[in-house]
């Protein structure tokens, strides 16, 4: 028995022109493995890109609470704690002058761990007397009372990450 093309039958596919499965899973490997978004191979006329779509979801945006509160080192008699306000609100409801961060970095309250505090709410502090120290990009900058006055709160925390334009410490109008 005889088999006969028929005028209607396509030819086979040249080699060049079949996907190789092997390459193909290899190149997606080496995506995987390198963490790129896409190769591209040619070999004569046949070219395969492989690229995989990476959807990157956005950041959740978080709203600070007020900080936790922070107790003042406690000399030989007791203390009162240094109060945070429990709802941001209360910063501008309370009246006084706001002494805001110049700058995006760290405040600290105190110039060392082992010492106390630069200033707690009631103390009474002159014009240009350290409040708080705010360290940006390994630089201590020291800020200072823009006038006379009284330490109404301390807003921020020991360590505590701050912006550019947030109230620090409210001074008694």
């Amino acid at each position: 028995m005889a088999v006969s093309k028929s005028p209607a039958a396509k030819p086979a596919a040249p080699k060049s022109d079949q996907i190789d499965a092997g390459l193909v899973r290899s190149l997606a490997d080496i995506l995987k493995d390198t963490e790129l978004t896409e190769i591209e191979v040619e070999r004569g006329d046949l070219r395969i890109r492989v690229a995989r779509e990476i959807t990157v979801a956005a950041a959740p945006v978080a709203y600070a609470a007020a900080p936790a509160p922070v107790a003042a080192p406690a000399p030989a008699a007791s203390a009162a704690p240094v109060s945070m306000p429990s709802d941001p609100a209360t910063i501008v409801a309370k009246a006084g002058e706001q002494v805001k961060s110049p700058m995006v970095g760290t405040a600290y309250l105190k110039p060392s761990p082992e010492a106390p505090a630069f200033v707690q709410p009631g103390d009474t502090v002159k014009k240009g007397q350290t409040l708080l120290i705010v360290e940006a990009m390994k630089t201590m900058n020291p800020i200072q009372a823009p006038r006379d006055g009284k330490v109404v709160e301390v807003l921020v925390g020991d360590a505590q990450p701050v912006e550019f334009g947030e109230p620090l410490v409210l001074l008694e109008a």
